[in-house]
């Protein structure tokens, strides 16, 4: 199968984008990573558009990429709808590279967009419903508040404000990690504190205020032990890739000192397991699945961005990758070691708890982010002799962990 390389990146400013629709947000994502590539829109031989929320917000339920990438002229190729929760847009990105790698074309492009912001609490917050097991919710419930047996909230610290219902199932991790490896609500707080600075350097953040560890431990509960900036925000927003095989670079001359290769793919479905087996997570499985693919290991990983839809949730994760041992990544994270200049540079960008969250752009823009670190092209953020970067993006709740990780990994 032949070498498939990212040759264009592309993403809208997140945040509420109250003036932008789907199609102005695809347009804006799309021509700017066809622009990074040098290619015009007629060199796209298939499209894969990500987008989790549009049915519920706006009653589009079905053919939404055809729609979107339409109305700026892209037709007659392939165009395939991915819905894969919070990992739709890695999800979309694997197909598209896949495709590639099948023999089936030279260039194709994977595209994430969301408009979720509402004035309307109900409806937005209610975008998140669908992501787990509804016909089990309350089983599911009951069985995510045993994750935190032992550690009481203490009064006062729950939102009295609608959020999420996945804050509650990231509180559950959060106090079942505290329990068993001792994590604290400080070390969390290191994480969001650490992000919030990383995004003051991104302009595309939807927020761009740093917060010291003591700001964000003293900032409005949503639910114990996660306080507001430790938790991601509502998004509108778009990102796009371009990728294309080693043929496909030479027929458009297509600058090769800028494309990045696609070491390794993976989508993983989780299993039914108990909570105490953390090495088979499945984002655990998808990494050594990934590291086999790429033919690296977690020690050859110089920047990293993961799906911290609360700070909890990038503690998990850098232990699932293995960029420490696991019960370690809060006390890496407090200790500094994942922030641009540490050991291994986690979330750059911010990170979905300050660069923002529009779920199907999510993963995308986490790939338009390392790109930039493979070029050396971040600018005030650039992570030192960036060489192999790992992106991660979970999605959705089955049973004790996300419904699906995709893991990727990338290479200069």
């Amino acid at each position: 199968m032949e070498d498939v390389y990212v040759v264009g990146v592309g993403m809208t400013p997140f945040g509420r984008m109250l003036d932008k629709d789907i199609k102005t947000m695809t347009k804006e994502a799309v021509n700017a990573a066809l622009a990074d590539a040098g290619l015009e829109t007629t060199a796209l031989e298939a499209a894969y558009f990500a987008n989790a929320s549009q049915g519920h917000m706006e009653k589009q339920h079905m053919v939404r990429g055809q729609i979107a990438l339409r109305s700026m002229g892209i037709g007659q190729i392939p165009v395939v709808n991915v819905e894969n929760a919070c990992a739709s847009g890695s999800s979309a990105l694997n197909l598209a590279v896949n495709f590639l790698k099948a023999g089936d074309g030279d260039i194709a492009l994977a595209v994430g967009a969301e408009k979720m912001f509402s004035r309307d609490r109900e409806l937005m917050f209610g975008s998140f419903d669908s992501a787990w097991d509804i016909s089990r919710k309350d089983e599911i419930g009951e069985r995510l508040m045993q994750l935190g047996e032992g550690i009481d909230p203490p009064p006062g610290t729950t939102s009295d404000k609608p959020y999420s219902v996945f804050m509650d199932v990231y509180a559950a991790f959060s106090r079942y990690h505290m329990a068993r490896f001792g994590t604290t609500q400080r070390q969390i707080a290191a994480v969001a504190a650490k992000n919030h600075q990383h995004s003051v350097e991104n302009p595309l953040s939807q927020f761009r205020t740093p917060y010291s560890i003591d700001e964000v431990l003293g900032a409005p509960p949503i639910t114990y032990p996660l306080t507001l900036p430790m938790c991601s925000p509502v998004s509108d927003g778009a990102a796009a890739v371009v990728v294309a095989t080693a043929a496909g670079l030479k027929r458009y001359g297509i600058d090769r000192s800028r494309a990045i290769r696609v070491l390794a793919s993976v989508v993983q479905t989780g299993s039914d397991r108990d909570p105490s087996d953390v090495e088979n997570h499945c984002t655990a499985r998808a990494a050594r699945r990934a590291y086999e693919k790429a033919g690296v290991g977690p020690g050859d990983i110089s920047v990293a961005e993961v799906h911290d839809a609360t700070a909890m949730g990038e503690i998990i994760q850098i232990e699932n990758l293995g960029l420490c041992a696991f019960g370690d990544g809060g006390a890496i994270s407090e200790r500094g070691e994942t922030t641009i200049g540490g050991r291994v540079p986690v979330n750059p960008s911010g990170g979905l708890e300050s660069k923002g969250h529009p779920v199907g752009a999510t993963g995308l823009a986490q790939v338009h982010e390392l790109v930039a670190q493979l070029r050396h092209e971040a600018g005030a953020r650039q992570v030192d002799g960036a060489r192999i970067a790992i992106a991660e993006n979970g999605g959705g709740l089955h049973g004790i962990e996300e419904a699906v990780a995709c893991v990727t990994i990338l290479s200069k």
